[in-house]
């Protein structure tokens, strides 16, 4: 299946926008409903995850629907009101399942699953003006189709919204709107090398494309290159989706340097301006390639440097908010928190030095630690997160792949063994008791989210994942303590 493919410019009509269409409830649950047919007996691990989100949506909708309120004159009110508008209420039950359909057909990136994420974006932004994930999917999805400037727009009132970027969206618009200026200026500098009279502004751009590659077939270069930039030029003018001209423009380089074994100073510069248009949609611009002259620890190396060390390890539990433990919790030599954190002196402490973090998000990634640990069960996911996440000048110590998920890399634990994801908690505590090397090891308020969760407000809407045996890890906890006392919990 192709990928979406529309024609014209940003804000062109008829071509997607940061702004949504009325698209109603009952149209896009009847649109998922329809998609879900189409996955029966697909083999892509992508659509399989999709085909399980829209389940879980269909079956909720269907109970919802079946157990319809008794009718008061309320309920009739709010009935009269979805009629007039085609459509039910949104609920947030109904909302989480639409996010989870859209966030996995995104990633999916074919055009039927884009297409069905533009209707539940439609869907979302069109009842709840003021959603910040439905904005965020909202941005993903139009980058995806090709549309930056609009997926930055969307991105922007995301960041309008949110105290706390947690997913890096700000980097996100930043890199969007530097590849935008290093592809203007790229184009900029490719027009100079083609006479006026030669850049067939008014053929169609994969026509004069389709001759340019015939004349560079046949020896004939100049009139390659005049075919090929003005394709380009026209693709830039009509709009045609990013990904589409930056293949075309990574073809004309790779064609451009095969005739020229030293490259001119124009197509040096060319060069560097597509590796920055490249690199910048990818993580948006870095400051300090070298993250701040950060060191990299790897298992022994980090053994070391806590060796002989209190440490404690200071959990993201409801408890932990109220605990009146602070001073305790400063005085451990190496304090240990985990992804979300939030701070309160009184009840938290104020020190961190080691901050434990899934890749998956941005949380306290720019608060000052000497050390983060970034874990993820993905080495390419993990050494995406490190490289366009880490904040220059933030840590002084980041691991290497050596500790990126401890309990499956390092325990060699399989999925027979723990069949669960291990939380980033479960890892650093597994991680801390196989090196043995610390004379105190203390937990404060590891109740496994029995007690809520306590985490920066941004972070509070985040759902406490079904995906990791809570119970399994308080179980290894408990076998291994030494004592009990209130919230703390000493293996050592």
């Amino acid at each position: 299946m192709t990928r979406v493919r529309s024609k014209g410019s940003d804000t062109r009509p008829g071509r997607p926008s940061s702004a949504p269409s009325p698209v109603t409830l009952d149209d896009c649950l009847r649109a998922c409903s329809a998609h879900s047919g189409k996955l029966v007996g697909s083999l892509d691990p992508r659509r399989i995850a999709l085909a399980e989100a829209l389940r879980q949506l269909l079956a909720l909708w269907a109970t919802q629907e079946t157990a319809a309120p008794p009718v008061t004159a309320t309920s009739l009110l709010r009935r009269t009101k979805a009629a007039a508008t085609g459509g039910g209420n949104l609920g947030n039950d109904v909302l989480d399942a639409l996010l989870n359909v859209g966030n996995k057909a995104v990633v999916c990136a074919y055009d039927d699953e884009l297409n069905l994420t533009l209707a539940i974006t439609d869907t979302i932004l069109h009842q709840r003006r003021n959603s910040r994930a439905g904005w965020r999917l909202r941005g993903r999805l139009l980058e995806a189709m090709g549309l930056p400037q609009a997926a930055a727009e969307a991105y922007e009132r995301y960041l309008e919204l949110t105290k706390e970027d947690g997913f890096g969206v700000r980097a996100r618009v930043d890199g969007i709107h530097a590849a935008t200026e290093a592809r203007t200026e790229l184009l900029t500098l490719l027009e100079r090398t083609v006479p006026e009279s030669a850049r067939f502004r008014d053929a169609p751009a994969t026509d004069v494309w389709a001759e340019g590659l015939a004349a560079h077939a046949v020896g004939d270069q100049p009139g390659a290159q005049a075919r090929l930039v003005g394709a380009l030029l026209a693709m830039d003018r009509q709009g045609s989706p990013e990904q589409e001209v930056q293949e075309a423009l990574a073809h004309y380089l790779d064609l451009a340097t095969s005739q020229q074994p030293r490259p001119t100073a124009e197509l040096t510069r060319a060069l560097a301006l597509y590796a920055d248009t490249r690199r910048n949609r990818m993580r948006g611009p870095v400051p300090d390639p070298l993250f701040g002259g950060v060191q990299w620890l790897s298992l022994g190396e980090f053994r070391n440097r806590i060796a002989g060390k209190s440490i404690c390890l200071v959990a993201n539990s409801g408890t932990v908010g109220e605990s009146s433990l602070g001073s305790q919790i400063d005085g451990y030599d190496l304090v240990v928190r985990f992804n979300s954190y939030r701070i309160d002196p009184a009840h938290t402490g104020r020190k961190t030095d080691i901050h434990v973090t899934i890749h998956k998000h941005n949380y306290n990634w720019d608060k000052q630690v000497d050390t983060r640990l970034v874990f993820s069960g993905s080495s390419p996911d993990w050494k995406y997160s490190v490289r366009n996440k880490l904040i220059p000048g933030a840590q002084t110590h980041v691991n290497d792949e050596s500790l990126r998920w401890p309990v499956r890399t390092i325990g060699g634990w399989t999925t027979e063994q723990f069949a669960a994801i291990p939380t980033s908690g479960f890892n650093m505590l597994w991680l801390l008791d196989f090196l043995d090397v610390s004379p105190t090891l203390d937990l404060i308020g590891f109740d496994f989210y029995e007690s809520g969760a306590y985490r920066l407000p941004e972070a509070m809407k985040l759902a406490i994942t079904n995906v990791h045996e809570y119970g399994s890890e308080k179980a290894w906890v408990m076998e291994r303590a030494q004592s009990v006392s209130g919230m703390r919990i000493s293996l050592r």
